[in-house]
C-alpha cells in the first residue's frame, strides 16, 4: 500500500498535506460511532444486512483508494470514490429515519470524499 504521493502538480484548490490526518482522524470516528450504532439497533433496522454491506463496501474501497489514487490510475480511484459516494449516501439514507444521528456523522465524510472526487478528476484531467 502506497502512502505517499509526490506529483509537481497540485491542483489550487488542494487542501495541504498537514490537514489530511487530523481530517480523517475526525472522519473516521464519526464513521466508528455511525457504525457502532447502526450494530446496536439492527434489530430496528430494516434491511440491516444491506445497510451493513454498504457500509463494509465503501469502507473496504476507502481503504484501497489511497493506493490506487498514489499509483497515478487516477480514473479507477474516481470510478472507486464515486461507488464510495452512492454508498454512503444510500447507507445515511437507510438509517436516517431509524438513528438519524448516525446518518448525520457521515455527511461531512460525504462532503470530504465528494472534495477528494474534484480533486481526483483535476489529476486526471491533467493526466490526460
Amino acid at each position: 500500500v502506497m502512502l505517499t504521493f509526490d506529483s509537481d502538480y497540485e491542483p489550487f484548490f488542494q487542501p495541504p498535506g498537514w490537514i489530511i490526518g487530523p481530517i480523517w482522524l475526525v472522519l473516521y470516528t464519526c464513521m466508528a460511532v455511525s457504525i457502532s450504532a447502526t450494530l446496536r439497533k439492527r434489530e430496528e433496522l430494516d434491511n440491516y444486512w444491506l445497510i451493513l454491506s454498504l457500509f463494509i463496501i465503501q469502507l473496504a474501497l476507502n481503504l484501497f483508494w489511497p493506493s490506487i489514487f498514489n499509483s497515478e490510475r487516477y480514473l479507477l480511484s474516481l470510478i472507486m470514490l464515486v461507488f464510495m459516494i452512492v454508498f454512503t449516501i444510500i447507507y445515511a439514507y437507510l438509517i436516517y429515519k431509524t438513528i438519524p444521528s448516525a446518518s448525520m456523522l457521515l455527511w461531512p465524510y460525504i462532503a470530504w470524499i465528494t472534495f477528494a472526487a474534484m480533486i481526483n478528476v483535476a489529476y486526471y484531467l491533467e493526466a490526460n
